[in-house]
């Protein structure tokens, strides 16, 4: 099946104006600093193949332009800050792409974070939920400081500064804090029960009066925007917050505070997984596929002790990582029924 479809992709190349001969690489901004490292690494170990071209986009841009189709002018790996969705996978299944490689590469923390000279602060996912949603409860958001959502929180305006919709993290601020917060209220049950889809929409429906404010794909511009309000509050990936400590302090989310170890184990209530998706249709056509793929599975890469440690990534368990590089090397296809 993937001869015929080398093939295929082979002939579409030959008669593609954008024929490359380097691998390219898109998706999430949280991703891109480790994948791009592991680039740099690969150019530097394999020199017969160029540097991959890595590009920031979110990882829904990401893997949209990922399932757009098989040829020379669509991407060959997407980066991704949660797991792919079910409706991707049959997006791309429409447009040919047939054949995925899902790796885990790691773990990440979706981190809350304020400058450090800012008011020191903790929160919950309640209180994120009732500090961030357009009707919490059912009821408009009239909450203007944190001190209105908690008393014991200081009297500061609510000002989040996160990630757009196109985001992996706006995904897992969705899922991990806004949803998960919501939840923890008991009369969400007799919601969910009445209207699942509408309670839900309820739970992760953000407000679009100023107090959350999106700040693009780039995560060093939100690191940027709390260094110059130290009264606001940043939502990205643990290692930008790793990359700042002389800068930035993480806020405890319900009591655990956001370090490696709390990620690692998954007492740290926003850790999440960190993928890569391959289009196993582009690999022979595009030269350095198999060889990228097998610096990113060195223990000396993404291992506790590997290079992309330094660089904030948290390492996934020995277990994971094992199953991982047996799939980087085998490159078997990722079952699309196991994705829900």
């Amino acid at each position: 099946m993937i001869a015929v479809a080398t093939a295929t992709l082979t002939a579409a190349c030959a008669d593609n104006a954008e024929a490359r001969d380097q691998i390219r690489v898109v998706g999430s901004s949280t991703v891109y600093p480790f994948t791009t490292a592991v680039a740099e690494q690969f150019a530097r170990s394999n020199p017969k193949f160029k540097a991959p071209i890595v590009e920031s986009t979110g990882t829904g841009g990401g893997l949209k332009l990922f399932c757009a189709g098989v040829g020379a002018n669509t991407p060959d790996i997407a980066n991704a800050s949660r797991r792919i969705k079910a409706s991707e996978i049959k997006q791309c299944a429409q447009n040919g792409v047939t054949k995925i490689i899902e790796i885990q590469v790691g773990l990440d923390g979706l981190v809350l974070a304020q400058a450090k000279n800012g008011p020191a602060m903790e929160l919950t996912r309640a209180d994120v939920y009732k500090a961030l949603a357009a009707q919490p409860l059912g009821k408009k958001n009239t909450a203007r400081t944190w001190k209105d959502v908690n008393a014991k929180l200081p009297a500061n305006k609510i000002e989040l500064i996160g990630p757009p919709p196109t985001s992996g993290t706006r995904d897992s601020l969705n899922e991990l804090l806004m949803l998960a917060g919501c939840k923890t209220f008991p009369q969400m049950k007799k919601m969910e029960e009445a209207d699942k889809k509408k309670a839900e929409a309820m739970c992760v429906t953000l407000r679009e009066d100023g107090a959350y404010i999106e700040a693009g794909e780039n995560d060093n511009l939100i690191v940027q925007k709390l260094v110059a309000n130290p009264q606001a509050v940043g939502a990205f990936g643990y290692s930008f917050l790793e990359e700042n400590q002389d800068k930035l302090r993480g806020i405890k989310v319900d009591g655990v505070e956001p370090t490696y170890a709390n990620i690692q184990t998954f007492k740290y209530p926003a850790a999440r997984a960190l993928y890569i998706y391959v289009k196993a249709q582009h690999i022979g056509p595009i030269p350095g596929i198999k060889e990228f793929l097998a610096e990113y599975s060195k223990e000396s890469t993404w291992g506790p002790r590997g290079y992309l440690a330094r660089r904030g990534l948290v390492a996934s368990t020995d277990k994971v990582r094992a199953e991982a590089a047996k799939i980087a090397k085998t490159l078997k296809p990722l079952d699309p029924a196991s994705v829900k």
